[in-house]
């Protein structure tokens, strides 16, 4: 294979890269046309309005990741079963044939199961395996912020678990839609000590519903000026994920997002005696080039 397009589809926006065939990131595109933003039938239009040129000449490969292959999507790409790793997913890669002369390809993602309650993960599973490569490790405990974080863990190249937190999610609530939202300000810039207060306060076993309320206490008796409160919120709540975790059991762990997610996480898990080791976008198409050699093994052309 000459070159890939990897494209990584997800729910609120999706980005690509042309990869040449080390792997090597030659050109990246971004589009605000999540899936959920695109109508019934109409993922392949928008595809060719972002994508066509780099799918020339014919016989050039993509291979898409993320919410794309979800029912919601362009094609259902069925969950791959943990444990897996890079051969069990790259084995139930799905083709899609709209395009003569190319072919596009889905990847899976992955489920798991907690006391009979599924979670599930889609593109995260591309990141690990970037991740991996990339370090050159297939063993570990891989965090992957975001509105719902994922907390992996990696034995022999394979992920053996994960669990899903709505911590992105709870705190865009309670910052945005609660009685919390008349009192901080949810633009203010990372103040790094009230976060990591948060973090620490989360742990004195007084429960997130009661050290949430307090954000509104230590505004009203003017102990925590405004512009800090966000981040104290933000330091609880991921201070309460991290109650859920068997760190020192785990030692490094390596976070996998955005530079402003992942410093966060950073600062907590430093906080609680836990290194890190940090990766962006470059464990996407690191994943997407990876799972590429699967591409011409044989499957079903939906």
């Amino acid at each position: 294979m000459s070159r890939l397009v990897a494209v990584d589809w997800g729910t609120s926006s999706l980005r690509g890269a042309l990869l040449d065939a080390g792997g090597r990131v030659l050109e990246e595109r971004s589009d605000a046309r999540g899936i959920l933003k695109v109508s019934a039938g109409g993922f392949p239009a928008v595809f060719e309005s972002l994508f066509a040129d780099w799918m020339q000449p014919a016989g050039t490969r993509c291979l898409i990741s993320g919410m794309a292959g979800s029912k919601q999507g362009w094609i259902e790409a069925p969950y791959c079963a943990c444990p897996a790793g890079r051969v069990e997913v790259g084995h139930r890669i799905i083709d899609i044939d709209v395009r003569p002369g190319s072919r596009i390809s889905i990847v899976p993602g992955l489920r798991d199961e907690h006391d009979g309650v599924p979670d599930v993960m889609r593109g995260e599973e591309v990141q690990i395996f970037g991740a991996m490569a990339l370090m050159d490790v297939d063993e570990g405990v891989f965090v992957l912020p975001g509105t719902h974080n994922k907390w992996a863990t990696v034995k022999k190249g394979r992920v053996k678990g994960f669990r899903t937190f709505m911590t992105g999610e709870f705190y865009a609530l309670l910052s945005q839609h609660s009685i919390l939202a008349r009192t901080l300000d949810a633009d203010a810039p990372l103040d790094e000590a009230a976060f990591v207060e948060g973090v620490t306060r989360s742990d004195n076993g007084q429960g997130l519903l009661h050290n949430a309320f307090g954000a509104r206490t230590l505004a009203l008796f003017e102990r925590m000026p405004t512009e800090e409160l966000a981040s104290y919120l933000s330091g609880l709540l991921i201070g309460e994920e991290l109650r859920t975790q068997s760190l020192h059991a785990s030692g490094e762990v390596v976070l996998i997002g955005s530079p402003a997610l992942t410093q966060r996480y950073t600062l907590a898990l430093r906080a609680t005696g836990i290194a890190t080791r940090t990766m962006g976008a470059e464990a996407t198409w690191a994943g997407l080039h990876a799972l590429s050699g699967f591409l011409d093994a044989d499957r079903t052309i939906s």
